[in-house]
């Protein structure tokens, strides 16, 4: 199902953009929207590189607004962004491509970033203004879709996320007494599927500091359980790592022990 954008308005050629990448990424099935709930949410799940943001941008049901990283939405700040995150573990001899490639796709990355139902997260002193505009968009009705993975391993589904995320909760709950939930979201793009797990309330009772490390677990365990419940297929990384070494959904020591004995 390709969602319907919300009321923001667009540049003609980011509606062309948008439906080329349509046209030409993989047709996701949803499967657990059941799981949904009929409040805003904050929906989290694993990047899977860019398949993560784009299926979020075109497929989940209902208004809602994806977290992108600040830097890919200013003209200045894009290519040293997008090389770090992207290409800096590239082979040397092939680094000053993907340098070049930084620059070149910065105009491609304004517009796209610019014109998308995004949040621009930042983690500086900056932050303050991601929860600003993330509780504006709440309160407007919409969801949140967080893709908060970083370089930390967890296991072979995800690695470990950045937990700053869970404090839109406390925000969200101090000004309209509403206790958000998370929503675990698995990315499949070899099976082709969006699978919402069941959502994790926030207590508003809690230390946030527990909340984070609760929260963040649960939502982790959720993504591997989803993950490793469907049949056998490729687990698309974080990191961008060459395809050979890309994970299976089968649990990380059944894959280790066919590898030694393969």
């Amino acid at each position: 199902m390709y969602s319907v954008p919300n009321d923001k308005k667009t540049t003609w050629y980011y509606r062309v953009i948008r439906w080329l990448v349509w046209v030409f990424s993989p047709k996701y099935r949803l499967e657990g929207t059941e799981n949904l709930p009929q409040e805003p949410c904050v929906i989290v799940g694993n990047h899977s590189h860019m398949y993560g943001p784009i299926a979020g941008e075109l497929y989940i049901p209902g208004k809602h607004y994806v977290w992108c990283a600040g830097e890919m939405m200013n003209w200045k700040e894009v290519h040293a962004y997008a090389y770090r995150d992207f290409w800096s573990g590239k082979p040397k001899a092939v680094r000053w491509f993907f340098k070049l490639l930084s620059y070149l796709i910065t105009p491609l990355a304004v517009c796209v970033f610019n014109n998308a139902h995004t949040v621009a997260v930042y983690h500086d002193t900056r932050l303050i203004s991601t929860f600003r505009d993330a509780m504006a968009k709440l309160q407007e009705g919409n969801s949140m879709v967080i893709f908060p993975e970083h370089y930390d391993e967890h296991n072979n589904i995800v690695h470990d996320f950045q937990d700053k995320f869970v404090d839109l909760a406390r925000f969200y709950y101090k000004k309209t007494g509403t206790e958000l939930s998370f929503v675990p979201l698995y990315v499949c793009p070899a099976l082709k599927t969006l699978t919402f797990g069941k959502p994790i309330r926030f207590r508003a009772s809690a230390p946030i500091a527990e909340e984070r490390r609760r929260i963040c677990g649960g939502l982790m365990d959720a993504i591997t359980e989803i993950a490793t419940s469907l049949p056998e297929h490729t687990v698309v990384p974080y990191p961008n790592v060459s395809k050979r070494f890309y994970p299976r959904n089968i649990p990380l020591e059944v894959w280790t022990n066919e590898e030694k004995t393969g």
